[in-house]
């Protein structure tokens, strides 16, 4: 198990594709956060029309896992 996680790791660039995930969950976050349920596009999690409040939950699970990727994107580009 450990040597797929190694090639996976030394083959792939991980830090730019971390650094883009985590920017695009906290745009994600942010969208969660400004638009009602109703507004949402059709394929987010939570879109149910006529509901007018926003999906905080699902925002602060978007942010905080958006802000967890850019932090190992950090860490991996202190170690190359």
């Amino acid at each position: 198990m450990f040597g797929v996680a190694r090639f996976i790791l030394r083959t792939f660039p991980t830090k730019p594709i971390c650094t883009l995930l985590g920017i695009a969950l906290l745009i994600i976050a942010v969208v969660y956060f400004a638009m009602p349920a109703d507004q949402l596009p059709g394929f987010f999690p939570g879109h149910e029309a006529g509901l007018m409040h926003p999906h905080v939950k699902h925002g602060v699970v978007a942010g905080v896992a958006g802000v967890v990727l850019l932090a190992i994107g950090w860490i991996m580009g202190r170690r190359a």
